[in-house]
């Protein structure tokens, strides 16, 4: 579902905890106004800074500017994420990159989006504000692979690797966060759909990283990278769609060689090509092979599915948890009095 508006307030409420989470490398330029943008957008909230090995002054600006501080010694933004979401217990999960290139003032305003529609994720949709935020390599990559998603998984994405996300708390502790590096995105998106979550999108303004810092993003390899882990997910999340296609061409090529032989056996009582006619049935005992292994893992991720799901629904929507704690703590001032 795509969301607009432009109030830039959400319901408050003291029972949600609102954490922003910003895995940084050699961010010290950006990072001290990342963190006051975000201050000042969300005052209820906490924010965290993960380090992921900087060997500039990250650490020393994102402590002064008020912001938590901790560590991942692992690197790759897929390894602070997971870091991130195993260590940090809250409501609402606010994640952004620590470049500057996020609005900060959009935050309330996609908070505002997931509480009110009881949603599990909502993306930054990202609108490219200056030439030189989004480049041309990017773009391509991002709409082919956005599109690439949205047809194996049958629903719309409109940014698969936008950085800019708000997550409810059964999304974070029911993500397993398989991936190491910039392809994180790609897994949160297609964990959202294949558990058929209930998301959202929100167009938020995309500029230009701050001045004195670098991109990570490496647009020929980050997007083999990628595509190899939307591979792997169809491995792993739709095995009999993956392995019917690879059976169904083996038994396309195993027709294409051996029916010429069988007509000729069929008309002359002879089987001249004897190789042909090996190579054909080993490709037609392959495919059989090929499409009973689809079937079987087909069941294993089926069953995987159900296990995820079932920890996904031990967490209850945020309304409903943000009520839960308030009944909670009305019938503890009851008792006491």
């Amino acid at each position: 579902m795509t969301v607009s508006g432009s109030s830039l307030y959400y319901p408050k409420n003291p029972a949600h905890r609102v954490v922003v989470l910003l895995p940084c490398f050699n961010e010290a330029s950006a990072i001290e106004g990342v963190i006051k943008d975000f201050q000042n957008a969300i005052p209820d909230a906490t924010v965290y800074v993960y380090d992921n090995n900087s060997t500039d002054d990250t650490v020393m600006i994102a402590g002064r500017a008020g912001a938590i501080v901790r560590s991942e010694p692992f690197q790759g933004k897929g390894n602070v994420v997971r870091r991130m979401f195993a260590d940090i217990d809250a409501d609402l999960y606010v994640l952004a990159d620590g470049d500057g290139t996020y609005a900060a003032q959009d935050a309330p305003r996609m908070i505002k989006c997931l509480l009110e529609n009881d949603l599990d994720m909502v993306t930054g949709v990202r609108k490219e504000m200056e030439q030189e935020a989004y480049r041309l390599g990017h773009r391509f990559g991002n709409q082919a692979l956005t599109q690439t998603v949205s047809f194996l998984f049958g629903r719309p994405v409109k940014d698969m690797l936008s950085g800019y996300r708000i997550f409810s708390r059964r999304f974070a502790k029911s993500f397993p966060a398989l991936s190491a590096g910039f392809e994180i995105e790609t897994e949160l998106t297609v964990h959202a759909l294949e558990m058929r979550m209930k998301t959202g999108d929100i167009e938020t303004p995309y500029g230009a990283r701050t001045a004195g810092t670098q991109s990570k993003l490496r647009t020929y390899q980050d997007g083999i990278r990628i595509a190899r882990v939307i591979l792997k997910l169809l491995k792993e999340e739709k095995p009999a769609l993956l392995f019917g296609v690879v059976g169904l061409l083996l038994i396309f090529l195993s027709l294409c060689f051996g029916l010429p032989v069988v007509m000729e056996f069929i008309r002359t009582g002879l089987v001249p090509r004897l190789p042909t006619a090996l190579l054909a049935t080993g490709l037609m005992v392959l495919a059989f092979l090929t499409l009973a292994l689809g079937l079987i893992l087909e069941s294993v991720s089926h069953s995987r599915r159900e296990m995820r799901r079932l920890h996904y629904l031990a967490y209850p929507a945020p309304g409903i948890s943000s009520a839960l704690s308030q009944n909670s703590s009305v019938t503890r001032d009851k008792s006491l009095t």
